[in-house]
C-alpha cells in the first residue's frame, strides 16, 4: 500500500495549472475584448435580479463544469498551507471573487451579459471541485499516480512548467472542430441533405503541419522524460487520450455527419511522419534537441499563419447541434491556445537554455 505523500509534494505543477486555468477562464469570459463601453447598468441590480432571467439549465451546467477543475486545482494547491477545511473554504471564496469580478467587467461588454446565476453556478462548481480534491488526495490510486509521475519525469520547476505546457496542448487539441493535431477549423462541406460532398484534393501542407505539431510535443517530452526510450509510448498514449476525448466531444456536440471529420488522411500521414521523426531524433544530444524543438515551433508558426487558412470560429459553429455562446468562446479559446503554444514553447526553451537547466543535468 502506498504511503501518504506530504502535503507540499510536487505542488509547483499545480500552481502553474491554477494560473493557466484562471487565464483561460478570464479569456473565455471577456473575449472578444472589444467594444468596451458604459451601458447604464448597476451591478447591484444584476446581483438582485431574478435568477431565471435569460438563464437556462445548459448555462448553469456549463458554468458549473467550467469552474469545477478550477476549484479542484485551487484546493490541491492551497492544501499545502491551509489543510483540508481551509483549502476548501478559501478555494470557493477565491473562485467566487473571480467570477464576481468577471461578471462586473462583462457589464461593459455589449456582446456579454452579466448574471447573478453565473456567479452562483460558478461558485458551486468550484466548491464541488474543492470537495473532490480533498476527498481524493489521500486515496491510494491518486498517490500511486503522483508517485508514477515523479518517477517517470525529471524533477524541478522547469520540468513542471514543461508538463503544464503538455496539458495546455492537450486542452487545445480536444476541440472536435479541429482536425487531429491540426489548427485549421473544419467547415461544413454541404448545406443540404443528399447533396454530394465534393472531394477535396489531398493537402500535403496539412500533413506537414500535423507532423510538426507532433514533433514539437515529442521533442518537449524528450527533454522532460527520465528515459528517452519511453517517448514513443508516451506520444502514442497522449494521441489515444486526445482521440478518445475528441470522439466523445464530437459525439455529444457535433451533427451526426460531422462525427469523424476531425480524422482525415492528412492527419494520419502527419502522425506517421511525426512518429518516425521522433524515433530518428531520439538519439540527438540535448543541445541539438533544443534547436530541433525551436525549429519545429518556428516552422509550425510559419506554416499555419502564412500557408494554411485557419478559418474562423463562426464557420465551425455550423458543425454543432447547439448555438450557445459557450461553444463559440471555446472554439476561439482553443484556436488562440493552438496559435500561442509554439510561442510559449519558444519562451520555455529560451529560459531553459539561458539557465542551463537541462544541460547541467539537474534532477
Amino acid at each position: 500500500m502506498s504511503s501518504p505523500l506530504p502535503a507540499n509534494s510536487r505542488s509547483l505543477l499545480r500552481r502553474y495549472l491554477v494560473a493557466g486555468y484562471a487565464m483561460l477562464i478570464i479569456y473565455a469570459s471577456l473575449s472578444p475584448f472589444a467594444g468596451w463601453q458604459e451601458q447604464g447598468l448597476e451591478f447591484w441590480a444584476v446581483l438582485t435580479s431574478p435568477l431565471k432571467l435569460t438563464y437556462t439549465g445548459f448555462d448553469a451546467l456549463s458554468n458549473l463544469l467550467a469552474y469545477l477543475p478550477f476549484g479542484l486545482l485551487l484546493a490541491l494547491t492551497l492544501r499545502t498551507y491551509f489543510g483540508n477545511r481551509g483549502s476548501v473554504i478559501l478555494a470557493a471564496l477565491l473562485a467566487m471573487a473571480l467570477s464576481t469580478l468577471l461578471e462586473y467587467l462583462q457589464m461593459y461588454l455589449p456582446s456579454r451579459a452579466s448574471s447573478n446565476a453565473d456567479i452562483l453556478s460558478n461558485s458551486a462548481g468550484a466548491l464541488g471541485g474543492a470537495l473532490l480534491a480533498v476527498s481524493i488526495v489521500q486515496r491510494a490510486w491518486f498517490i500511486r499516480i503522483t508517485e508514477w509521475r515523479i518517477g517517470f519525469f525529471q524533477q524541478g520547476p522547469g520540468v513542471d512548467f514543461g508538463l503544464a505546457l503538455v496539458l495546455l496542448w492537450m486542452f487545445a487539441q480536444i476541440n472536435p472542430s479541429l482536425p487531429m493535431l491540426g489548427s485549421v477549423f473544419i467547415t461544413e462541406p454541404v448545406s443540404r441533405m443528399y447533396t454530394a460532398i465534393p472531394e477535396e484534393p489531398f493537402n500535403v501542407w496539412e500533413s506537414l503541419a500535423v507532423a510538426l505539431n507532433l514533433l514539437m510535443l515529442g521533442a518537449l517530452q524528450l527533454m522532460l522524460l527520465r528515459e528517452r526510450r519511453h517517448v514513443v509510448a508516451g506520444i502514442v498514449l497522449l494521441l489515444c487520450v486526445v482521440a478518445l476525448a475528441k470522439f466523445i466531444a464530437a459525439a455529444v456536440l457535433l451533427k451526426s455527419w460531422a462525427l469523424l471529420l476531425w480524422l482525415n488522411g492528412e492527419a494520419l500521414l502527419g502522425i506517421v511522419i511525426g512518429l518516425l521523426l521522433m524515433v530518428a531524433f531520439g538519439r540527438l544530444s540535448r543541445h541539438w534537441l533544443f534547436w530541433l524543438t525551436a525549429l519545429s515551433a518556428l516552422s509550425y508558426l510559419v506554416l499555419v499563419h502564412w500557408v494554411l487558412d485557419s478559418g474562423t470560429v463562426s464557420s465551425a459553429m455550423r458543425l454543432y447541434y447547439w448555438r450557445y455562446g459557450h461553444l463559440r468562446n471555446y472554439n476561439g479559446l482553443s484556436q488562440t491556445v493552438s496559435s500561442f503554444f509554439p510561442l510559449l514553447l519558444g519562451g520555455y526553451l529560451w529560459w531553459a537554455r539561458a539557465s542551463r537547466y537541462y544541460e547541467e543535468g539537474k534532477k
